[in-house]
């Protein structure tokens, strides 16, 4: 029902990183079918298309201030100014980089990101290499590896550094046992060999608390050394106006109704936090689309609101500030996997059982307005508690 959208997107074409998921899984919650990334890119742009949503195309935003004025560039248009009375940042996230991690060793070509090796290779038919290493087991990894494979490419592993995978169990499935493509847990690479270009790696074990095994240390040549270590909600815009991040999801802090600590702009999707399927970045999107009409409409919620903290294996929550007038839903991110556990809040004297948590899948929790109408502090703590057998 708002007939002045605008669409700021700095790449040449609509649909952000979907245009270059070629793989299938995608629009099973949402058309309850199973698309590529680009099907379902195209049905959203074609929605935009017909209801003639204008869209800035080859802009990027630069700067916000207080006053929601965006300040954009392109190439047809300059530097220029557009005044917003509502502001939705959708703005993804960013991979981390070999400096991100401090891989030692030299510095010759053949190191890549995951993403950018599957743009490299679904957009622009180019191989990254012949003999791959793949480190961290990132959902984006995990394709890859599949991926490179079928285009024969020897894939000669994917080593990780925790006890266990970071991605979903499914993509661990399909995309490595399928194919025979092993997986080596608690492993590292600790240094990396080559003139100009990547000729070896070492790799090594690592212990409980992630020290090396030097005993353990192998090398293995290879050409490419691919990073799926993870994503970084992108925020740069972000803090040109101020807002107020969470140190945990790397995100934004938002109410129930994903506006940020600045009146008027909201965010959503992978800036707000890494999701694990593209189904909750719609279902996010269409809140926020919600809770801006509600803004505009002068529905300003001046009532006070609880603050929401992650307790003991608990990564991150979001929403971090609820108010308690409604049923909220609270998505949740566990920083190891669980059989057999609550989730538990002391303050609210709430707690749900799960049969099975894991960090690479979102866990949503229900929480009812009963269940907070009766508290009176100003903090409200969920932590993961094991299930007592008897």
């Amino acid at each position: 029902g708002i007939d002045r959208v605008i669409i700021i997107e700095r790449d040449r074409i609509l649909g952000g990183v979907l245009t270059q998921c070629i793989h299938s899984g995608f629009g099973l919650k949402i058309f309850d079918q199973e698309l590529t990334g680009p099907e379902y890119a195209q049905l959203y742009i074609d929605k935009v298309e017909n209801l003639k949503v204008k869209a800035l195309l080859n802009t990027i935003a630069l700067k916000i201030d207080q006053e929601k004025n965006i300040v954009c560039a392109s190439r047809y248009d300059g530097i220029h100014s557009i005044k917003a009375r509502a502001i939705v940042l959708a703005l993804g996230s960013r991979e981390r980089t070999r400096g991100a991690i401090c891989i030692p060793g030299t510095r010759p070509s053949g190191i890549f990101t995951a993403g950018f090796v599957q743009k490299m290779v679904n957009i622009y038919g180019y191989l990254p290499g012949s003999e791959i290493v793949i480190l961290g087991s990132g959902d984006i990894g995990l394709i890859m590896a599949r991926r490179l494979y079928l285009e024969g490419c020897k894939v000669k592993g994917v080593y990780e550094l925790m006890p266990f995978s970071s991605g979903l169990r499914r993509n661990i499935l399909q995309c490595l046992e399928d194919y025979d493509i092993p997986l080596y847990l608690s492993h590292t690479v600790t240094n990396i060999y080559g003139n100009k270009r990547v000729e070896e790696i070492e790799v090594s074990r690592v212990d409980n608390n992630c020290n090396i095994i030097s005993s353990s240390k192998k090398r293995i040549k290879c050409d490419t050394l691919i990073l799926s270590v993870g994503l970084i909600p992108e925020n740069e815009l972000s803090k040109t106006v101020n807002i107020e991040l969470d140190e945990s999801s790397g995100g934004p802090i938002v109410k129930e109704n994903l506006e940020t600590s600045v009146d008027g702009i909201f965010t959503c999707g992978n800036s707000l936090y890494i999701n694990d399927i593209v189904d909750d970045v719609t279902e996010d999107g269409y809140m926020a689309a919600e809770s801006v009409l509600q803004y505009l409409d002068n529905k300003k919620d001046d009532q006070k609101f609880l603050n929401v903290l992650p307790g003991k294996d608990i990564a991150y929550i979001v929403p971090q500030k609820i108010n308690g007038k409604g049923d909220v839903s609270l998505r949740v991110r566990a920083k190891r996997p669980f059989r057999d556990v609550f989730i538990k809040s002391s303050e609210l004297d709430f707690r749900k059982k799960v049969k099975f948590v894991s960090p690479g899948e979102l866990l949503s929790i229900r929480l009812r307005k009963k269940d907070i109408a009766s508290y009176k502090g100003d903090v409200v703590k969920f932590h993961i508690e094991r299930v007592e057998r008897n």
